[in-house]
Formats: structure tokens, C-alpha cells, sequence
């Protein structure tokens, strides 16, 4: 006769990595897919805008700031740094990662002046990327 083994209970442990709120702004739908899946699977709550007039809407309609905002260089409604420039003003404590294929000097430099966290070069690996956020915050 097999005896009945009373079921127990264990507490559940916390994640090593907490809970991230993220928004990712790139108008290339795969890139902008890619990297929001790769946060995704990683625990994180992610958003997504297309165009810099999306990010700018989301940022305003978050019930709290983003811990991260990955943002691409080069959108349909922003060609420089300006809307990196309006993402710093409107929510000041959140870090922003630049995603460039034009990553010059000169551009690397004014995306640091303004606050960046970091300028990270086209193509990428997805683990790098999910690391930076990761450090980021």
C-alpha cells in the first residue's frame, strides 16, 4: 500500500531581476518585434511606438515613468537628437538607450551630452541589448 504524501507548499522565490517598464521606439516593425520580445521573455513590461510622436503619446499616458527607453536614431518624424532631447525633459529620471546605424562622432557625443545612457550601433546582438537594459536600470 503506497502511503498518500501530504503537498507541500513552497514560498515563491523573487526573480533575480526586477520588473522593468520599458518603451521601445523604432519604425522598423522586425526590429521594433525583436527587441520587444527579447524584453519580454526576460520579465519586463514593454510598449512600443513606431514614430516619435507615438513615444512622446506614451510617455504622457504612463501610469509612471519607464525605467528604459530604447530609442532609435533615425524615426519618420525625427531625423536627430531632438526627440531624445523631449524624452529627457518630460521624464528626466528614466535612462535612454540610443540605437543608431549612424552612430558619428559627432552624434554619439550630443546623444551623451544629452543624457543617453549609452549609443548602441547597428546591428546588435539581442543579448547585448537585453543586457545593457538590464544595466541600465
Amino acid at each position: 500500500m503506497v502511503e498518500a504524501i501530504e503537498p507541500r507548499e513552497f514560498p515563491r522565490m523573487e526573480k533575480k531581476s526586477p520588473r522593468l517598464q520599458i518603451l521601445i521606439v523604432d519604425d522598423e516593425p522586425l526590429i521594433r518585434w525583436s527587441v520587444a520580445e527579447t524584453l519580454a521573455e526576460r520579465g519586463h513590461e514593454v510598449v512600443e511606438a513606431a514614430d516619435g510622436s507615438a513615444a512622446r503619446g506614451a510617455i504622457c499616458d504612463a501610469a509612471r515613468d519607464f525605467d528604459v527607453v530604447v530609442l532609435d536614431y533615425r524615426l519618420p518624424d525625427s531625423e536627430d537628437l531632438s526627440l531624445l532631447a523631449c524624452i529627457r525633459a518630460m521624464a528626466p529620471d528614466t535612462r535612454v538607450i540610443l540605437m543608431t546605424a549612424f552612430g558619428t562622432p559627432e552624434v554619439v557625443q550630443g546623444a551623451l551630452d544629452l543624457g543617453a545612457y549609452c549609443v548602441l550601433a547597428k546591428p546588435f546582438e539581442m543579448h547585448d541589448l537585453a543586457h545593457l537594459v538590464a544595466e541600465a536600470a
